[in-house]
């Protein structure tokens, strides 16, 4: 009578179960090398005491080192132990858009006067083309965005897995090593009407070329002609000219023009947060009421992917912008990150035309921002690995933050060898 009560148990097959339970992910393989990633691995693989990495994306010194900047430090001192804080996360997050914001669209604009714009925080300039790549998916799922060829990686990335439809149009001219205007101004009319464009406002990465400020206005003229969207990824402003306002010339252009744009903004590279994933996304709308209601579509979104930001970048950035005497720091910091730059590209053309090359560098020194676009093949890049151990990306992007004085004439000869023989 009681045996009657116990339940009955069900045998398993132990070999039917537990295909089931181990081969969830038998079919995953495993992803390719972000480029960028590689070249560092491979860097850091090597024992030899003169390699150099050309592939780093971030501020160096001239000794290879990170940089913290001053204005960061004494930012520091002043918020230490407010990012604790939670009721002030809210209000530091909007001053920190408003602040951001400014920087670009300027702080008497009729953009900022008639509150035309909806911002979020984003994580960095990278969370910030993520969070508009999901808008757009949203809003205008089967309207494709045109990337510049070629263009930060990543770029690809993020819009092919928001699925959103992603086109190129031509940018980089390699005969001449210089802008390919013709084209792009071919590709901008041959769009579907009401196509996104990607637009680099400045130290267009990776090339290190940007368009004239008349090439700015024709641009801006042709894209409200096919009523197209232009959307900045500004990562990095100053780092051009090292002058805030200079670099946001194309974003002001395209303003008075009467565009609808939207931005997005990093401060890894400006001022020197990298880790902090300091960013902002800004859309600007007809009036007040729609960038309300597009900053609320904005909101959820970014509530569904990474719900709060981090407060402790964003606490940095707006205590240095909010202050006058940090925010003058910083720009003066700004410009010295600039000139070293700058020195290396004519040492490293110098050095090389010292060298005798029958090839011309002149891009070298005529490409802006971080980054220089060598013009080496793949097959001289493996050399410069393989013998030389310098280390760039396979299209010959050079981090013009790697070369210092103690290894520019190392790398020029390496340059040199593999490219004339």
């Amino acid at each position: 009578m009681w045996r009657s009560l116990v339940p009955t148990r069900r045998c398993i097959s132990t070999s039917t179960s537990k295909p089931l339970i181990l081969g969830w992910f038998d079919h995953v393989k495993p992803a390719p090398k972000d480029p960028i990633i590689g070249v560092t691995e491979a860097f850091l693989a090597d024992p030899s005491p003169n390699k150099i990495n050309l592939g780093v994306g971030a501020y160096r010194d001239d000794e290879g080192k990170p940089v913290v900047l001053q204005c960061v430090r004494d930012a520091e001192s002043k918020i230490t132990g407010s990012e604790f804080l939670e009721s002030i996360s809210a209000a530091v997050s909007s001053r920190f858009v408003e602040e951001s914001v400014e920087l670009i669209y300027g702080k008497n604009s009729d953009v900022m006067k008639e509150r035309r714009f909806a911002g979020l925080q984003a994580l960095s300039g990278t969370g910030a083309c993520r969070l508009f790549a999901e808008f757009q998916r949203h809003f205008h799922h089967d309207v494709p965005i045109f990337l510049p060829d070629p263009t930060w990686s990543n770029h690809h990335n993020i819009w092919r897995d928001a699925q959103v439809p992603v086109r190129t149009y031509r940018y980089y001219h390699h005969d001449s090593k210089g802008l390919n205007f013709g084209a792009f101004m071919d590709d901008i009319k041959n769009a579907p009407e009401g196509s996104f464009f990607l637009l680099h406002p400045c130290a267009h990465n990776p090339t290190g070329i940007d368009p004239t400020d008349e090439q700015w206005r024709e641009i801006s003229n042709q894209l409200m002609v096919k009523h197209h969207f232009p959307f900045f990824d500004m990562a990095y402003q100053g780092f051009a000219s090292g002058d805030l306002e200079k670099d946001a010339k194309a974003i002001r252009i395209f303003l008075e023009d009467g565009h609808i744009v939207g931005c997005a903004q990093s401060f890894a590279k400006n001022m020197g947060l990298y880790g902090h994933r300091v960013g902002c996304l800004s859309v600007l709308a007809k009036d007040q009421k729609q960038a309300m209601i597009v900053r609320s579509q904005l909101q959820r979104l970014a509530r569904a992917m990474y719900s709060s930001p981090p407060i402790h970048g964003v606490l940095l950035v707006s205590t240095i912008l909010s202050d006058p005497l940090l925010k003058a720091e910083w720009i003066e910091e700004l410009k010295v990150m600039v000139d070293r730059i700058r020195s290396m590209r004519a040492s490293l053309f110098d050095h090389l035309e010292k060298l005798s090359s029958p090839l011309n560098w002149d891009h070298i020194v005529k490409q802006v921002g971080m980054f220089c676009y060598s013009g080496l093949n793949c097959e001289q890049i493996d050399q410069l690995a393989r013998d030389f151990h310098i280390y760039m990306t396979k299209n010959g992007r050079m981090s013009m933050a790697g070369v210092t004085t103690g290894n520019v004439s190392y790398l020029a000869a390496a340059m040199h060898q593999v490219s004339c023989h």
